[in-house]
């Protein structure tokens, strides 16, 4: 029997870069997928490689879409929630519009938080694991990354906070960074 035959896990930003390669792993290893991304091709593109994955087209910036994405996808418990989309701009701090700050925000930690209270209360009674992939962003300041070190480093903390919370019903909570540069989509507009 596949690793994790019967689990269910939620992949954000899953129709491109390393969100895809996290489904399509996942996939491999029996995963139940719940796939949400703003991107319709690609999503179709990591649905047709992952037959049986449920999917939703969102963009996580806009709470209102988020909520209606999560009654339509998430209609059970979820194992695993895996919140990877972010927005990544790299520019001066005088040239970061408020709507573009707050985007950035909006899919880095506000998606989490929503995300995460859709799929807590089932974990509290199952466990689970709660990974938020964060970057050293959230961990160091980088110049030209305002919104983005920002959001990591508010990600980072929720995370944090979340472990603590989480620990007695047998959920964990962890952010990954990924040590390396990595060629995706998202690192190759900036």
């Amino acid at each position: 029997m596949p690793a994790l035959e019967g689990q269910t896990v939620l992949v954000t930003g899953a129709a491109r870069g390393l969100g895809a390669a996290i489904a399509r792993h996942l996939h491999g290893l029996g995963a139940r997928l719940i796939l949400l991304d703003r991107d319709e091709e690609g999503l179709a593109d990591i649905g047709a490689a992952c037959p049986g994955a449920t999917s939703a087209v969102v963009d996580l910036a806009d709470a209102t879409a988020t909520e209606r994405a999560i009654a339509e996808v998430v209609t059970g418990p979820v194992d695993t929630l895996i919140h990877n989309a972010a927005i990544l701009r790299v520019e001066p701090l005088v040239a970061v519009s408020l709507d573009t700050f707050q985007a950035t925000l909006n899919v880095g930690i506000q998606a989490a938080f929503q995300l995460t209270k859709a799929v807590w209360s089932g974990m509290k009674e199952r466990g689970g694991a709660l990974v938020f992939v964060s970057s050293r962003s959230g961990v160091e300041g980088f110049a030209g990354e305002t919104a983005y070190c920002a959001g990591k480093h508010a990600l980072e903390g929720f995370s944090k906070c979340l472990a603590l919370e989480g620990a007695s019903h047998g959920i964990l909570s962890v952010t990954i960074t990924p040590g390396m540069y990595m060629h995706t989509p998202m690192s190759e507009t900036t």
